[in-house]
């Protein structure tokens, strides 16, 4: 089973502030790298989208039989999508219904999913992506 790594990172300056979303999905033989500002948000709706969009992505490159590894520094993000945690935001249940439906239809593929939280340090490209969106230095 093939692994693909998808590392999501949202960014907010302020809370709310400008914010950006920025994902990077290693093929293995592929990386895909994207970043852009998305206007004024929390940082917590910011993760979701960079997660939403992530997921959208992937739907767009139908992996079949792969195994999906998504990574995160936002522990909260994490552990709502992995059931642990309620979403009780309003303006985020819609990206977490989005995100999970996105999980469903790349698991009727035959793909294995699993979202863990890391450290900033091991979220490195993503962070550092969602950054330069927010500097206007892509």
């Amino acid at each position: 089973m093939k692994r693909i790594s998808i590392h999501t990172d949202g960014a907010a300056r302020g809370n709310p502030g400008p914010a950006s979303v920025a994902y990077v999905i290693n093929l293995g033989d592929d990386v895909i790298e994207e970043a852009e500002p998305i206007g004024s948000t929390t940082n917590n709706q910011a993760e979701y989208r960079a997660m939403r969009q992530a997921c959208e992505k992937l739907l767009e490159l139908s992996p079949e039989q792969a195994d999906l590894q998504f990574f995160s520094d936002s522990e909260l993000m994490v552990k709502q999508l992995n059931g642990e945690y309620r979403v009780k935001d309003a303006k985020i249940q819609p990206h977490y219904a989005a995100i999970q439906s996105s999980l469903a239809q790349l698991r009727a593929r035959g793909n294995r999913t699993n979202i863990a939280a890391v450290r900033r340090a091991l979220n490195k490209r993503a962070d550092e992506l969602a950054n330069l969106a927010l500097d206007g230095k892509l």
